[in-house]
């Protein structure tokens, strides 16, 4: 009895090795499969948010903070919302603590602080981690080699963007000091909206 009940859980085990090794190799196919759409977010209430939503639109993916010397592109990226909304644009914003201590507000003090202050009414999200090991799986998506080959790279500090088609190809990065309403910016955002009409 001992010899068969041994049996069985070796049999056990190795069914659930080989469970494992085939659901490690699926998530390994679906990384390389992805597109932002596949992500699902927080927003800053906490709710869950499908990126899948956000399909057909032209976005503007922006990793924010409230205490940084770019913290008044947020009058810009509300201004750029509000021209472009009704043609299919979005931004969103994404809280990070990631430079400097420099996100250190809870998310219902962001969200008050982005209202107060400049009256965004863009989607904002919950606070995530934007780098290193502790970085969230849609940044990580959008900063690695494998899955953004042209745009790639770590994100070097607050107010760095990726514009998206609405079709979902990662079509432009800008960094902290390419301000919303510059005008490399907005070529690139009318040029994706033209295309989209």
């Amino acid at each position: 009895m001992k010899k068969y009940m041994s049996l069985l859980l070796g049999l056990i085990i190795l069914i659930a090795i080989s469970d494992n090794t085939m659901q490690a190799k699926d998530n390994q196919k679906g990384v390389t499969m992805k597109s932002i759409y596949d992500f699902t977010v927080k927003d800053i209430d906490g709710k869950d948010v499908k990126l899948e939503q956000f399909k057909g639109k032209a976005i503007l993916i922006v990793n924010v903070a409230s205490k940084c010397g770019f913290t008044s592109q947020y009058e810009g990226l509300q201004k750029v919302y509000s021209q472009y909304k009704d043609r299919g644009f979005v931004i969103l914003g994404f809280p990070a603590n990631n430079f400097l201590g420099q996100e250190p507000g809870t998310n219902e003090e962001i969200k008050q602080f982005c209202s107060l202050n400049y009256n965004v009414t863009f989607p904002m999200f919950s606070k995530i981690s934007v780098k290193g090991k502790d970085i969230d799986p849609l940044y990580k998506f959008l900063t690695e080699k494998e899955t953004n080959p042209e745009f790639s790279g770590d994100i070097s500090w607050n107010f760095n963007k990726f514009l998206v088609d609405p079709e979902g190809k990662i079509v432009a990065r800008f960094g902290s000091r390419a301000k919303p309403e510059s005008e490399e910016v907005i070529q690139a955002i009318e040029k994706v909206l033209t295309s989209k009409e």
